[in-house]
């Protein structure tokens, strides 16, 4: 590969490493390139964009070790406004805990982190946004779960972008085709969901699979079952 590629390559590559450091690798690959004409064919990017793929490459590295949370909301078929707090495990993208509430507390948000995360399975970070709903009294159960809060920036959805796309498609593949009754109404069927989407929804990110993997079955009677009333199915095969 030309030294030209080559420095395209590392600078797609590696979003932080600058011309002297691009320069260094490529002369211990056999190329004596100086450091102004690495910098002439450098990928360039803005200031906003370094920081976005840094914060980017934090979430892939702390994959395994990290939930998300965020609400949002529906109207009832009696125009109250219902509450959905949803948390996610990075790792595999999986539910850990939905509920719906009319009114959200600090407190209450508390409680369901508790209840998403019984004695030892805490993640090591929770991100969320800067919401109002958590006040001092979350961050205080948070912390005392030796949870540590990784809070995003003012407007800026993307650094939460795995709870915020899966938000999307509760939207798209379930709360768009119902009108809630009630608290309890909602929350009954998006525990249906959230048991379709854990166990059997198939992901592009996950090479395919659902979040709890599931294994692949050769033979058998192809039997499907419906779930939310029709909009989705579950195929599996009989023995």
């Amino acid at each position: 590969m030309k030294p030209i590629h080559l420095i395209r390559k590392m600078s797609r590559e590696n979003a932080t490493w600058g011309a002297p450091l691009i320069a260094n690798e490529l002369a211990l690959l056999g190329h004596d390139v100086g450091e102004t004409t690495v910098a002439k064919y450098m990928v360039k990017r803005t200031p906003s964009e370094r920081k976005r793929q840094s914060w980017r490459a934090f979430l892939r590295n702390q994959m395994g070790e990290a939930a998300a949370c965020d609400f949002f909301t529906l109207p009832s078929l009696t125009f109250n406004v219902l509450y959905v707090f949803v948390v996610l495990s990075h790792d595999r993208r999986r539910f850990v805990h939905v509920n719906v509430t009319t009114n959200p507390t600090a407190q209450w948000t508390a409680n369901q982190i508790r209840e998403a995360f019984p004695g030892g399975e805490e993640p090591r970070f929770l991100h969320r946004d800067r919401d109002s709903i958590y006040g001092d009294t979350f961050g205080r159960a948070i912390r005392s779960m030796g949870i540590k809060q990784v809070i995003s920036a003012k407007k800026s959805p993307w650094q939460n972008p795995f709870v915020e796309r899966v938000i999307g498609s509760i939207r798209r593949e379930c709360t768009d085709h119902i009108i809630p009754l009630n608290e309890r109404h909602l929350l009954r069927v998006l525990k249906e969901y959230v048991a379709w989407y854990n166990k059997s929804r198939p992901h592009l990110s996950l090479d395919g699979n659902a979040p709890e993997r599931r294994a692949i079955e050769h033979g058998g009677r192809l039997v499907t079952t419906p779930v939310l009333g029709g909009p989705h199915h579950r195929y599996h095969r009989a023995a």
